[in-house]
């Protein structure tokens, strides 16, 4: 089993900064991959960004691409997702996902843990 426990939404007005946390505890074999996953009112979830825990590869979708940057702090066992010139359309709750195979990172089907989200307002 993983847990995940998301911190660091909240309101920023367009063009301004926040930095989301993951936290993940549990057996390490589970978490190769973690992801950040988004999902506005209305909306599907979307991917947004991964790392490979192990050797730090990264992935983004393209609107956030030079925006966002993820990162993992290996003695914290902690993700972070730096969000950058943040705009309205950034506006969502935003997921933590862990799995433990390393392939369709883009899906959030295949993931198989999740933390409770944390909600990112974009005020224009």
């Amino acid at each position: 089993q993983v847990q995940l426990v998301e911190s660091g939404g909240g309101l920023v007005q367009a063009g301004g900064s926040l930095r989301l946390s993951c936290a993940a505890s549990g057996r390490t074999f589970n978490r190769n991959v973690m992801g950040w996953f988004r999902q506005a009112p209305g909306k599907e979830r979307d991917f947004v960004a991964a790392i490979i825990w192990g050797g730090g590869s990264t992935y983004y979708t393209d609107s956030v691409k030079d925006r966002f940057t993820i990162s993992r702090d290996s003695a914290k066992n902690t993700v972070y997702l730096q969000m950058n010139s943040l705009k309205p359309e950034d506006t969502a709750v935003y997921y933590c996902a862990a799995k433990s195979i390393i392939r369709n990172l883009r899906r959030d089907d295949d993931y198989d843990y999740w933390g409770q989200g944390t909600q990112v307002t974009v005020s224009s």
